[in-house]
């Protein structure tokens, strides 16, 4: 679990608290969700840090728990986890492997990502073994891995999100990502191969920015979104959790802008191609 998680299950703990030690008597969940106007599926999904409180729920929370004046302590709490930062250092002392199953988790729990990439395939769309030469090219930066082949093995398996009804992956790359030898060049024709089967999927929206694009955005910047909900991004030295409201919509803009940028279909399959043939000029 990590330390975003756990601190949206601490700050769920807290609020079951307060339902319990409510000064008129304890309340149950659903007698709470039927005084606050809320789906009773609410209540047990924030206290189970299965999703995270806004400051108008913590208002409502402890207000209809009788604890108004309780509402300082869980905004705080809900403040300092709005903006996650896990340090890649200090997440890699267990293996590579759970970091990936971390991410892995909350994309389960997802319906739509939309995904952009500057400068390496998006993982859900990757061969085996180009994820293979990604993750070696940065644990050889960051922290000696034993337990790559199992990373490998697990984002893997993260792609059967794909294949799963009601489930949509909006993507978008820069052509740079398609040209980045950060593996040998047998492997990156594979990987293309592979994103080219992928255009017309139905659970599948891959747009590619050509180099000779019109660019209203930097390209730059790689990050998912995750319904609405999580956004994630990367940086050299951490991974970045971010779930407020306004970071959401930030995000979701940059996407939108960076897609008017976007070829899709044929288009896209050309410019895939493309790189493909100048690999057998190299």
């Amino acid at each position: 679990m990590t330390d975003f998680q756990q601190a949206r299950a601490a700050l769920g703990v807290r609020l079951r608290e307060l339902r319990l030690s409510c000064p008129t008597g304890r309340l149950t969940g659903a007698q709470l969700a039927q005084k606050l106007g809320w789906a009773g599926s609410k209540v047990s999904k924030l206290e189970h840090g299965w999703q995270t409180a806004t400051p108008e729920d913590l208002q409502a929370w402890t207000e209809a728990t009788g604890r108004p004046e309780a509402y300082t302590e869980p905004a705080a709490r809900l403040t300092g986890f709005e903006s996650h930062i896990r340090s890649w250092r200090r997440a890699l002392t267990h293996g590579v492997c759970p970091v990936h199953e971390d991410l892995t988790t909350e994309i389960d729990h997802s319906t739509r990502l939309w995904v952009w990439e500057e400068a390496v395939v998006p993982g859900l769309l990757q061969t085996a073994d180009y994820t293979r030469h990604v993750l070696k090219r940065y644990a050889e930066l960051l922290a000696p891995a034993a337990d790559i082949d199992a990373a490998v093995r697990t984002r893997v398996k993260r792609q059967e999100w794909l294949y799963r009804a009601g489930r949509t992956l909006h993507v978008i790359t820069w052509e740079a990502a398609l040209r980045a030898l950060i593996c040998p060049p047998s492997t990156l024709a594979a990987q293309l191969d592979r994103l080219t089967s992928l255009i017309g999927m139905d659970t599948v929206e891959l747009g590619v920015i050509p180099f000779s694009a019109s660019l209203k955005l930097p390209a730059a910047n790689g990050f998912w979104v995750l319904d609405d909900r999580l956004v994630v991004t990367e940086d050299w030295h951490a991974e970045v959790w971010l779930d407020d409201a306004d970071s959401v919509t930030l995000y979701r803009k940059a996407w939108h802008t960076l897609r008017e940028s976007a070829v899709y279909g044929t288009d896209a399959h050309n410019v895939i191609n493309t790189a493909r043939r100048a690999l057998t000029t190299t």
